[in-house]
């Protein structure tokens, strides 16, 4: 993990506001060491400059809370939401392309709310279904 911190991937001002804990387990911090090895850190190199994890990992707790659907890989430590630092959905779209460009390994690739963000989620090489959604 060169250019990301479990700090940001486990941060939720939900989570803080509602007293609610959301600290990993040993499994999710390995879970989210790959996510970021695998696909966020590689982005980050291609983009060229910092990119916003506005949702990482979330505990089952914090994920009802904030609406979260109930098979989300949130849960897990294997998905992150993400956002060009200047929260652009222009720039959100050339993340949502560059990701696929890249040929970066994904479980699913989502343009939420018309590219307000960008979700993106790895299981194993042999679990990605490289699901393009939009939501």
């Amino acid at each position: 993990m060169k250019y990301f911190t479990l700090e940001e991937l486990t941060k939720s001002d939900t989570a803080t506001r509602r007293g609610i804990d959301n600290t990993p387990t040993e499994e999710v911090k390995k879970n989210l060491t790959t996510l970021v090895d695998r696909v966020l850190d590689p982005l980050r190199i291609a983009w060229g400059a910092p990119i916003v994890v506005n949702s990482g990992y979330r505990s089952p707790a914090l994920n009802e809370v904030v609406g979260g659907s109930k098979t989300s890989d949130h849960m897990s430590g294997r998905a992150a939401d993400i956002e060009a630092v200047d929260r652009s959905k222009m720039n959100n779209a050339r993340l949502f392309a560059l990701i696929q460009s890249l040929g970066l390994p994904f479980d699913q690739l989502i343009d939420e709310s018309g590219m307000s963000w960008v979700h993106v989620s790895y299981r194993s090489e042999t679990e990605n279904r490289k699901q393009i959604l939009k939501l």
